[in-house]
């Protein structure tokens, strides 16, 4: 569905680089109550297409049992000692006769340049592979170049454009497709 954000959304401040603590997010399976943190962070990222509480209840619906056909995480960040942890990022992969499709993925902004979007990749192409995908579509607007190489790193490539799929903008959707490799031609998440 989307894989967002746009690039004039930038981060207030540069996350922490060289001797700075290192920002490291848990990846964990997404639950029921995992759903208002993730809308509040979807509505911080994306106020004009965000999701719907109910978008996110029917994937989750579609993520557990013998029958799954979905994999929705979530990334925690833990919080100073005796705070607890805030969720700093989700995705989903969605994934119907042999063919997988990254339904979301986003980052808080805090997050970016840390490497947890590549990380969030990584797992939803793993779960790509359990389902035995033989391709994984996706859908980027193609004013996100930053997100578009990402991508491309991943070995997705350009397939075609979805006409005003992002509204109510009225921004074009990039289509990209990546076709089953080895896990041996998996790019490297460090640094990225």
């Amino acid at each position: 569905m989307t894989t967002r954000p746009s690039p004039d959304q930038r981060p207030a401040a540069a996350p922490p680089r060289d001797g700075a603590p290192r920002l490291d997010a848990s990846l964990r399976e997404m639950r029921w109550w995992d759903i208002a943190p993730v809308l509040e962070l979807e509505r911080e990222l994306f106020p004009e297409d965000a999701w719907s509480p109910g978008m996110f209840w029917s994937e989750l619906a579609h993520a557990r049992g013998p029958y799954a056909t979905r994999r929705y995480l979530v990334a925690e960040l833990e919080a100073p000692p005796h705070r607890g942890s805030r969720l700093v990022g989700y995705g989903g992969l969605a994934a119907v006769d042999g063919t997988g499709d990254i339904q979301t993925i986003a980052t808080a902004r805090e997050m970016w340049g840390t490497g947890l979007g590549a990380r969030l990749l990584t797992e939803l192409l793993g779960a790509a592979t359990d389902f035995e995908c033989h391709e994984v579509l996706l859908e980027v607007r193609v004013d996100n170049v930053r997100a578009q190489r990402l991508y491309e790193r991943f070995g997705f490539e350009p397939i075609g454009f979805r006409r005003g799929y992002y509204q109510p903008g009225n921004v074009d959707a990039l289509v990209m497709r990546r076709t089953t490799q080895t896990s041996s031609e998996a790019p490297s998440v460090q640094g990225t």
